[in-house]
């Protein structure tokens, strides 16, 4: 299995309401092999984001193992999580994070070039993405700092696939889209599984999330019995 998650349990403490502990998520365990999409279901506040975050390393978790390629994600040091996402592990949320005045051509190509791609190659698969996700070409020496949320979110869409990470964590990549650039979304996700890459997404595009996942994973079941 690409990601493997075995009885993971992660909980809050509240340090200004005396360090009261909230449990938030027990016995979560979750396998995505290869080639595979798998779509996190459950209602609003079950764990969904609760459970990429805990998969991506932002947050720690209190017991359990998560494997993503080999590497436990939550036992590893910083260092080892920040090599995890720079060759295996790609996350496109739902927020475009970046440095300001970096052109958004080169935050689209900063995954390849971190990983050794030669700087015009690089560049060059970033305009194919921004192009196929129709970002304007006199846009791209701007930074996508002063671009619409719209334009924001396709540049992350594009950062996120110009490098083929084997494992993909999806955060609703498909919200607010225009049925041309949804559609383009789809296809790259698609490409991406073709090529094998493991994929956790949360779609509340019940059309998209029917297209794209293989199976579903209801996180309501992870919720703690004392929180039930």
């Amino acid at each position: 299995m690409m990601i493997e998650l075995q009885n993971v349990s992660k909980s809050f403490t509240l340090h200004n309401q005396g360090s009261a502990v909230i449990p938030v998520m027990e016995g979560a365990t979750l396998s995505v092999k290869p080639g595979e999409c798998v779509g996190l279901v459950g209602a609003s506040g079950a764990g969904k984001s609760t459970l990429m975050r805990l998969i991506y390393g932002n947050y720690l978790a209190a017991s359990g193992s998560i494997l993503v390629g080999g590497t436990d994600v939550a036992q590893a040091e910083p260092r080892e999580i920040l090599e995890l996402r720079r060759k295996t592990l790609g996350y496109v949320s739902q927020f475009l994070r970046v440095v300001p005045r970096v052109p958004a051509l080169d935050v689209v190509a900063e995954p390849l070039l971190s990983v050794g791609t030669p700087i015009e190659e690089a560049r060059e698969k970033a305009a194919q993405l921004l192009t196929g996700l129709n970002i304007p070409d006199r846009l791209w020496s701007l930074s996508p700092t002063t671009f619409s949320g719209g334009e924001q979110q396709r540049v992350n869409i594009a950062r996120g696939f110009a490098y083929d990470y084997p494992a993909l964590l999806l955060d609703e990549p498909t919200a607010s889209l225009d049925a041309q650039n949804r559609a383009t979304v789809l296809g790259l996700i698609e490409g991406a599984k073709a090529r094998g890459a493991a994929i956790v997404g949360i779609f509340h595009d019940e059309a998209a999330r029917e297209q794209v996942c293989d199976r579903f994973v209801d996180v309501s079941g992870f919720t703690p019995r004392a929180a039930a």
